[in-house]
């Protein structure tokens, strides 16, 4: 079992940036891949990006460039930098994790981008 806590959501003007956390605590040693989905209203879960156990990222089309993921493993924490924001990325963006052949998810944190 893996439990993921979201942190960092919140408000922001266009152009701005925020940071999101994830932190993970359980069986983290068997983590293969975190990142971090998001879902607006009336639209489907979309993958934002993703860093494997070798630290491969990969990134969504609409966010390559603009956000970044890294993580501490020290803190089994996963960070999602989001700079240059646009109301278009208004979301709540999940955590998620892949463990021992398990899909896990955080709660969710509201990110509000205002034009």
């Amino acid at each position: 079992q893996v439990q993921l806590v979201e942190s960092g959501g919140g408000l922001v003007q266009a152009g701005g940036s925020l940071r999101v956390s994830c932190a993970a605590s359980g069986s983290t040693s068997s983590l293969t891949a975190i990142g971090w989905y998001r879902q607006a209203p009336g639209k489907q879960r979309e993958r934002v990006a993703r860093i494997n156990v070798g630290g491969t990222t990969s990134y969504a089309d609409s966010v390559k460039g603009r956000f970044t993921i890294s993580r501490d493993s020290a803190k089994n924490t996963v960070y999602l930098q989001m700079n240059s924001l646009k109301p278009d990325d208004t979301a709540v963006y999940y955590c998620h994790a892949i463990a021992g052949g398990y899909n896990y998810w955080g709660q969710g944190t509201q990110v509000t981008v205002s034009s």
